[in-house]
């Protein structure tokens, strides 16, 4: 089982000087990771969203990680791949260049940044999105492997070449690909596609162990006439929010909080909700706070004749690695029996102090990785 860490730059008080030592400070997390042991660090690409992630260009923030780092891998998590977002030869180049530069050590993941925000802003047709992410990860896959000669791609949406597509990747024949999957649709499409899942929700281990079964359902019915590459990657990451503290309470607190954020600046920009709460306020239970702002989006869904699933509740969902190392332990072998190839620790989140944020990390390096490794040794 693998461990990684994921970035979003989120941020409570949005300036631009404290936009600018958040990034700092994820690029400090990015790089104790790396001393910690932990396999992978993940950066995600949003566009326009204020509070939920100030991540837009995470081809640059990886590149710096990279050259301050000598093992992580650098993960993409994930380009988003439309046309008017990214265009998959720019896409290729520089994924390619950074897999140079860090000595083979780049994960390509695959999105749709679909929101209404960053359509808008960067030109994208939303109905289009699909197709265009399909064809970049076909576009890509074709002209890596085949790396010495000239590469030409002819598809529905793209006809291409022949061109040289440089450089070229040093992980043959190209690095690793995966997809953000955020539905059931798209993990079946990973599936399909032959490519590496990142499973991004707060759906705690009950979902999780249902949506690995869709997944190898998946893997188990399909014929390969949609594999993007020669190269099958049946991986599965689940995401795993987490803050460890020797003190599990405030940890706990901590957790709770940064979810609350996570959820409001989610429910902002996908939901039409309010700008979310920046305030932290020691005395209040977070705990408590998150299941009331849960009944309060049950009886709303209600009220508007929503039906109530867990993909619309799971952000709410507050069972998670929060807590002491051992309590980690404890929920991370949940995960493993549920079906997790990799844990996909989200620590950044935007009321979360670096303080606590670098103690997390800490623990998890000098603990919680060290148990699985152990055991795996045994």
């Amino acid at each position: 089982m693998k461990f990684s860490m994921i970035f979003e730059a989120q941020l409570t008080d949005p300036t631009a000087a404290h936009e600018a030592q958040v990034l700092r400070d994820c690029v400090e997390q990015a790089v104790l990771a790396d001393e910690m042991g932990f396999d992978a660090v993940w950066a995600v690409e949003h566009h326009g969203l204020k509070w939920y992630a100030h991540m837009s260009a995470p081809e640059v923030f990886l590149s710096y990680v990279a050259a301050k780092t000598t093992r992580v891998r650098i993960g993409h998590g994930v380009v988003c791949m439309p046309f008017g977002f990214n265009h998959p030869v720019r896409t290729a180049e520089r994924a390619a260049m950074l897999d140079v530069l860090s000595g083979g050590r780049v994960n390509l993941g695959a999105g749709r940044g679909a929101t209404a925000v960053e359509t808008s802003l960067c030109g994208v047709d939303p109905g289009r999105t699909y197709q265009e992410v399909e064809e970049s990860l076909r576009m890509i896959a074709t002209a890596w492997q085949d790396p010495e000669g000239e590469f030409s791609y002819r598809g529905e949406l793209l006809d291409i070449g022949p061109h040289h597509l440089l450089p070229r990747p040093v992980q043959r024949p190209h690095p690793p690909l995966f997809m953000a999957c955020t539905k059931k649709d798209t993990l079946k499409l990973a599936a399909e596609y032959g490519i590496g899942a990142l499973v991004l929700g707060f759906a705690g281990i009950e979902e999780i162990a249902e949506l690995r079964g869709i997944y190898d359902r998946a893997i188990a019915e399909r014929t390969g006439e949609r594999f993007v590459s020669t190269v099958v990657n049946d991986h599965f990451a689940a995401l795993c929010p987490t803050i460890v503290l020797d003190d599990r309470e405030r940890a706990r607190q901590i957790g709770a909080r940064g979810q609350r954020f996570f959820a409001q600046s989610i429910k902002y920009y996908y939901g039409a909700g309010p700008v979310p709460d920046e305030a932290v306020d020691p005395g209040v239970d977070e705990l408590a706070r998150m299941r009331a702002v849960s009944d309060e989006h049950v009886a709303f869904l209600h009220e508007a004749k929503i039906p109530v699933k867990s993909g619309s509740t799971a952000i709410f969902h507050t069972e998670h690695a929060y807590g002491t190392a051992d309590d980690a332990i404890a929920y991370v072998e949940r995960l493993q029996a549920a079906g997790a190839d990799e844990i996909l620790c989200l620590i950044q989140m935007g009321t979360v102090p670096q303080a606590a944020c670098l103690e997390t990390i800490r623990q998890w390096g000098e603990q919680v990785i060290p148990h699985f490794r152990n055991t795996a040794e045994r």
